[in-house]
């Protein structure tokens, strides 16, 4: 029944902190739509087919989450460069790495990893097709 993720909601406290992370340390686009009943100006982190929606804490958008909370999430990001390149960027923009090289197991198969946590101690795995 299920093709695909469209997108997802992360729930931040810090929204400058959050968009600098996901836009200037992982690459993705800034992107700003109107949406939701009544219409409001919403945000996303987008990249390849999908998009992460941000709601900020105490001003989400109906309908969300039953709890939703900052730093609840654990993600898993494929990346379409080498884990080197990877590491290489977090250490350029001093983000720290809390654990990696690691091998895991993805949706597809085996995948090498590192971790880090965004600024609301999201856990954000960075990961290569192993």
């Amino acid at each position: 029944m299920i093709d695909h993720l469209d997108h997802l909601v992360l729930t931040t406290a810090r929204e400058a902190a959050c968009i600098d992370f996901y836009t200037r340390v992982l690459g993705m686009q800034l992107e700003t739509f109107v949406g939701g009943t009544p219409s409001v100006e919403r945000r996303a982190f987008k990249f390849g087919r999908q998009k992460i929606n941000i709601h900020v804490q105490g001003s989400e958008f109906e309908p969300k989450a039953h709890l939703p909370v900052p730093g609840a999430l654990d993600l898993c990001f494929i990346v379409k460069c080498s884990l080197d390149d990877v590491m290489k960027r977090l250490a350029i923009y001093q983000w720290p790495i809390i654990e990696g090289p690691v091998i895991r197991t993805g949706a597809t198969g085996k995948i090498q990893s590192v971790y880090v946590r965004d600024p609301d101690f999201n856990l954000v795995e960075l990961s290569v097709l192993f």
